[in-house]
């Protein structure tokens, strides 16, 4: 499922998403490889970012967009997700699969430089 931010991002500015890891039951984990990619509804990836790794590895990451990241050639289309992968380990089994996305929108400014 989506996590729909309430706060919008301006663009061409900076926005920074905090994602937490989970295992199977909620509980907090620190993966052993995670990445995040950028893309819009359709799923065109913006800006290049696509399985851009996060570094260090702890139980929660920030995870910083600007610039081209939040630009607008097209008003039309002001939500993007960022959907974040990664492998942890519990008493299930090691190299686990988890899987988050989270939506936001971007606030077009009028004059943007």
């Amino acid at each position: 499922m989506t996590t729909k931010l309430t706060d919008h991002a301006t663009e061409r500015s900076t926005y920074v998403i905090t994602v937490a890891f989970r295992d199977e039951t909620d509980a907090a984990v620190t993966p052993s490889a995670a990445t995040w990619t950028l893309t819009d509804r359709a799923g065109v990836v913006i800006n290049s970012r696509s399985a851009v790794a996060i570094t260090p590895l702890s139980t929660s990451a920030n995870i910083v967009l600007t610039g081209a990241d939040l630009a607008l050639p097209d008003v039309r289309y002001r939500y993007r997700l960022v959907t974040v992968e990664y492998t942890y380990s519990s008493s299930l089994g090691s190299g686990l699969p988890g899987k988050e996305e989270v939506g936001f929108y971007i606030d077009p400014l009028q004059v943007v430089s």
